[in-house]
């Protein structure tokens, strides 16, 4: 008999040597208090579907779709269902599980005719996949060698598939079936379709949207949230990647191997620095045209996206415009730390729009605009207090004043200033490389590798406490930062081809640390599995302005 002790519960139960994760859950069941559907489990801390057998003694815990690993198991199995509804009713058709987007993931769905994609087709679609939900079809996972794997995608011309397991060096590997449909996923499924009670499916753009249940209450739908502007810039960022034969891990993969590393890196550098060219050249235009009354530029993004790098090598475009820049940062207006709003468990908030005394931002802003000269203040994180110290500014009829912040795109900092007279950049990594067609990366996972590597190397915080800190990191971004992305004048995209070839090599030593008796360590877990998929690069071909030295060190600027 094992000896099986839920986390939910704090009790300890024996069962028998095999017994499903399903089966100790009936076992828990009565004492168990989620509010929702119990879709998966983390088995000593690392995610697990519910089919999983146990063989020793453990330390379970059962999730809802509102943890992060609950919810990733459910999106992915939907994507499933998706996915053999798609070759149901139309065989021989392609899709792709390309990224996040108005809260659900844009899917892209050629047919293998050159006919347009039709609300018809979507409702026989949706209605296929009602009707596999209702059957309640059975997820199955089947073990092999990857040679094996291998030669299942080889038969069904799964190329990205067959790419992807070539280049990852492992010995076996697995793949899934829902009927008589085959596909792979990096992580669990739920047990079977009938789980999947929450979901709509509907035509955006040129492409489908799935959406999902919400994080907070998976009983309904998450509110969709229209992004155009997202997603052309996604789109822009995909265009590019055809161009340059690069779709997924594998391509990545294989194009290491062939000894393009150097190259790819080149050349997604020269990309974004066309694009910092063309904002620059658009913000000068925009001062020709300003009789005097030069814009404010605006910059924000969310935690990791090299908003800092991207400022610097945006001033030095805007010199050679014959513009001067001048930085300004919402960080010297903090209220004193002993005034800053408080979250529920009594920790400072310090992502809360009140920690800005943004009135008297914009008083400051108001007069420097009318050509005043202004004191500003100086913040001093050491003790916490706002200081004044005869700092000085005043704007010459060539400057460019520049404020960066993660609220600089909240209306409430400038308010009073004609919106005409501001220039918003809106910056984020938004990854378009999938591990395959139907495998995508969550952009979240590419700024939090970021963030843990920079953190590490700067003695700031351990692994262990950046992945703590990031639950809410990023529930301050939905609240303060995404409402107001698409308000943007520009976006920029600051993620490169070959990040996460890079980032392995610092990443994978970093998330070893976290110790496997911390409920850190799924996370860890999770992330040290997926950029395993990417063989490593060396960072010593990125160059020393790159925005990835903001994280990886070696940068030229001074920060």
């Amino acid at each position: 008999m094992l000896q099986i002790r839920c986390k939910n519960t704090g009790v300890t139960k024996s069962v028998q040597e095999g017994t499903s994760l399903l089966d100790v859950y009936q076992e828990f069941a009565d004492e168990i208090k989620l509010p929702y559907p119990v879709v998966s489990a983390k088995v000593n801390n690392v995610s697990q579907g519910l089919k999983f057998r146990l063989y020793q003694n453990r330390d379970v815990e059962f999730l809802d779709a509102r943890e992060g690993s609950g919810h990733r198991v459910y999106v992915r199995s939907l994507c499933f269902v998706l996915y053999k509804a798609t070759q149901d009713v139309f065989p021989g058709s392609k899709l792709f599980i390309e990224h996040s987007l108005c809260r659900g993931y844009y899917c892209n769905f050629k047919k293998r005719t050159p006919e347009p994609l039709t609300d018809e087709d979507v409702r026989r679609i949706s209605q296929r996949m009602q009707e596999i939900i209702a059957l309640d079809m059975p997820f199955r996972r089947t073990e092999a060698t990857n040679e094996e794997t291998v030669r299942v995608f080889t038969e069904r011309g799964f190329a990205d598939k067959v790419k992807l397991l070539e280049t990852s060096g492992q010995i076996y590997s697995h793949y899934y079936t829902l009927g008589d449909t085959v596909d792979y996923y990096y992580g669990p499924l739920v047990p079977s379709a009938g789980y999947l009670t929450v979901w709509a499916l509907e035509r955006y753009e040129q492409g489908l949207l799935l959406r999902i249940p919400d994080w907070n209450n998976p009983s309904r739908l998450a509110e969709k949230v229209d992004q155009p502007k997202t997603f052309g810039m996604f789109a822009e960022k995909t265009r590019w990647d055809i161009i340059m034969r690069l779709s997924n891990a594998g391509d990545v993969n294989k194009a290491i191997q062939r000894g393009y590393a150097s190259e790819l890196i080149q050349v997604s550098e020269a990309l974004q620095e066309k694009k910092i060219v063309q904002i620059a050249e658009d913000i000068f235009a925009r001062c020709e045209k300003s009789n005097g009354r030069n814009p404010i530029v605006l910059i924000t993004g969310p935690s990791s996206s090299g908003k800092t790098t991207f400022c610097k090598r945006l001033s030095i475009q805007l010199l050679a415009c014959g513009l001067r820049p001048l930085s300004f940062s919402t960080d010297d207006y903090f209220v004193n730390r002993v005034d800053t709003p408080k979250l529920p468990n009594g920790d400072y908030d310090f992502d809360n729009i009140e920690t800005v005394e943004y009135s008297l931002l914009e008083d400051h802003l108001l007069r420097l605009i009318k050509g005043e000269r202004v004191e500003i203040p100086e913040y001093n994180f050491v003790t916490g207090q706002r200081e004044w110290n005869g700092k000085r500014l005043k704007l010459a009829s060539d400057t460019v004043l520049i404020i960066e912040g993660i609220h600089a795109l909240n209306p409430l900092l400038t308010q009073k200033i004609d919106d005409a007279m501001k220039y918003k950049i809106y910056i984020s990594a938004l990854t378009s490389i999938s591990l395959d067609d139907h495998n995508w990366i969550p952009v979240s996972d590419n700024r939090l590798l970021r963030r843990i590597i920079r953190d590490y190397n700067k003695g700031a915080f351990t692994a262990r406490q950046t992945i703590a800190q990031w639950k809410n990191v990023c529930e301050a971004e939905d609240r303060w930062i995404f409402p107001f992305q698409e308000t943007a004048d520009a976006m920029f995209n600051s993620a490169l081809n070959i990040e996460f070839a890079v980032l392995r090599t610092h990443a994978e030593i970093i998330l070893t640390s976290v110790p496997k008796n911390c409920p850190e360590y799924a996370e860890a877990h999770r992330l040290l599995k997926f950029i395993r998929f990417f063989l490593p690069v060396s960072d010593k071909e990125i160059p020393p302005t790159s925005i990835m030295r903001e994280f990886v060190g070696g940068s030229s600027f001074k920060y």
